[in-house]
C-alpha cells in the first residue's frame, strides 16, 4: 500500500501502542461497555470555524478510510506476540466510525469535542484526534513558525529540527540514559515526528517509540502498556475504592505477565501503593510515574519494594511526566545503583517548546469521561492534572482520603 504523504494520520497504526493493548483488554473483559470521552484545552490557544470544518472533513473523509494492511497485520503478528489471533482479526476488520465523534466551536472559540460509542470501538480515537488537532492547528491557525518558502532546503524547519533532536539524543546517550518517544498526541506534524524517529533510531539508548506505525517503519521497538483510561474504566465497572487492584489483576489475567509496567497515579500514588500488594509487586516488572515529584516518587517506590523484601535493582521505573532531556539526566543520577529507570519523553521530542519558542504546543487532553453513564475521574499526584465531573471528583477525593466532601 502507498501511504498518502499529505495526510496527518498515515495509517491505522499511526497511534500509540497502549491504545491497541487496551482495546484487546476491553474486548475480552468489558465487550458491552459504552464510553464517553471529552476534549479539554488547558492552554490559551483558540480555534476557528474554519478549523472545525476542516477537522470534521478529516474525520469523515480520511480517518474513516484507514484500514490495517496485510503488511501491517504480518508485522504486528511477528513483533507483538502478546496480541492474540482473534484480536488481530478484529483489528483487520476495524473501521473508525465518524458518527462517534461530535465537534463544535464554543462561544469562547474553544473546542467542544466528544466521543461516544462502545468502549472497544471508540478507544482508538483519542490519540488520532489529538495528533490531528495539533497538526491542523499549526497548519491553519498558528502558521508563522513555518519557513517552507526558504530557498535552501537544508535550512527548512524539518531539517533543522532533526539536527536539534539529534543533539538531544546525544546528550542522553552521553549520560547512558535510555529513553523512548511518547510524543504522538501533541506532535507538531507527522513529518516532524517522522524526523524525530529517523534521527534517534540508531542511538543505543533509544529503546523505541509508542507510535506503532513509526516503530514498523524504522525497525524499532513499539513501546507501551496501559493508560489511565484502563484503571478509570475499571473503577466504574468493578469498583472505585480498589480500582487499581481490579485493573492490575484484570490486566495480568489477559497478558499473563507481559506488558508488566503498572501505572501508579490514576487516583494518587498512595491509593496505588495501598493496592500494590506482594503478589502484584512481584508480578509486575515495575511502575510508571506520570505526575508529582519524580525524586520523591523514586524514593517511595524503592521503599515499597524493600518493605516487600524485593530487590529494587530487579525492578524498573518508567518516568513519563512532561520530561525534557535535562530532567531525565537528573532523575537518572538520583536512581543510580538504587533502581533501574528509563524515560518516555513526549512533547519535548515531537513539539519542543524551546525550538518553537514563539509558538508553544497545545496543552490539551482527551480523557475518558464516563463508562455506561457512570462518571469517571483521574486524580493524579498533581492537582492541576485532575479531570472529570466536578461532583465525581469531589466524591473520589473523599473516598481516597485526599479531601473532605465539602472541600
Amino acid at each position: 500500500m502507498v501511504y498518502r504523504k499529505d495526510l496527518m494520520i498515515r495509517s491505522i497504526l499511526d497511534n500509540d501502542l497502549y491504545k491497541f493493548t487496551m482495546q484487546m483488554a476491553v474486548l475480552e473483559t468489558f465487550p458491552d461497555a459504552h464510553a464517553e470521552y471529552r476534549f479539554t484545552s488547558r492552554g490559551t490557544q483558540r480555534f476557528t470555524e474554519g478549523f472545525v470544518r476542516e477537522l470534521r472533513r478529516v474525520i469523515d473523509e480520511h480517518i474513516s478510510l484507514l484500514i490495517l494492511t496485510d503488511d501491517e497485520y504480518r508485522w504486528l503478528k511477528a513483533e507483538c506476540p502478546y496480541f492474540k489471533p482473534m484480536y488481530l482479526e478484529y483489528l483487520r476488520n476495524y473501521r473508525f466510525d465518524p458518527s462517534e465523534v461530535s465537534v463544535a466551536l464554543t462561544s469562547d472559540n474553544d473546542l467542544d469535542l466528544k466521543i461516544k460509542g462502545l468502549w472497544h470501538k471508540s478507544i482508538l480515537w483519542e490519540i488520532v484526534l489529538m495528533a490531528t488537532i495539533s497538526e491542523l492547528y499549526f497548519t491553519t491557525v498558528d502558521t508563522q513558525w513555518m519557513d517552507s518558502a526558504c530557498a535552501r532546503p537544508e535550512n527548512s524547519v524539518v531539517t533543522r529540527y532533526g539536527s536539534f533532536i539529534k543533539a538531544i539524543g546525544r546528550k542522553l546517550e552521553a549520560g547512558n540514559c535510555t529513553f523512548s518517544d511518547f510524543g504522538t498526541r501533541r506532535r507538531r506534524s507527522f513529518e516532524l515526528h517522522d524526523q524525530v524517529i529517523k534521527n534517534l533510531a540508531y542511538l543505543k539508548v533509544f529503546t523505541g517509540t509508542s507510535n506503532v506505525f513509526l516503530a514498523m517503519k524504522y525497525g524499532v521497538h513499539p513501546i507501551g502498556t496501559v493508560a489511565h483510561e484502563w484503571i478509570m474504566g475499571n473503577s466504574a465497572l468493578v469498583g472505585l475504592r480498589n480500582a487499581n487492584h481490579f485493573a492490575l489483576e484484570n490486566w495480568a489475567g489477559i497478558y499473563k505477565g507481559e506488558l508488566g509496567i503498572a501505572l501508579s497515579d490514576t487516583f494518587g500514588s498512595e491509593a496505588f501503593f495501598a493496592n500494590f500488594n506482594m503478589k502484584l509487586s512481584k508480578l509486575y516488572d515495575g511502575v510508571r510515574h506520570d505526575s508529582g515529584d519524580p525524586i520523591r516518587f523514586a524514593d517511595r517506590v524503592i521503599g515499597h519494594y524493600k518493605a516487600m523484601g524485593i530487590d529494587p535493582l530487579k525492578k524498573m521505573i518508567v518516568f513519563s511526566d512532561s520530561l525534557h532531556a535535562r530532567d531525565a539526566l537528573r532523575i537518572k543520577e538520583h536512581c543510580r545503583e538504587k533502581i533501574n529507570c528509563t524515560f518516555g519523553i513526549g512533547t519535548s521530542l515531537t513539539n519542543n517548546p524551546e525550538f518553537f519558542s514563539t509558538s508553544p504546543p497545545l496543552n490539551m487532553v482527551i480523557k475518558l469521561h464516563a463508562i455506561d453513564g457512570t462518571p469517571v475521574v483521574k486524580l493524579s499526584d498533581d492537582e492541576g492534572k485532575e479531570t472529570g465531573d466536578r461532583d465525581a471528583l469531589r466524591v473520589a477525593n473523599y473516598i481516597f482520603g485526599r479531601k473532605g466532601l465539602d472541600e
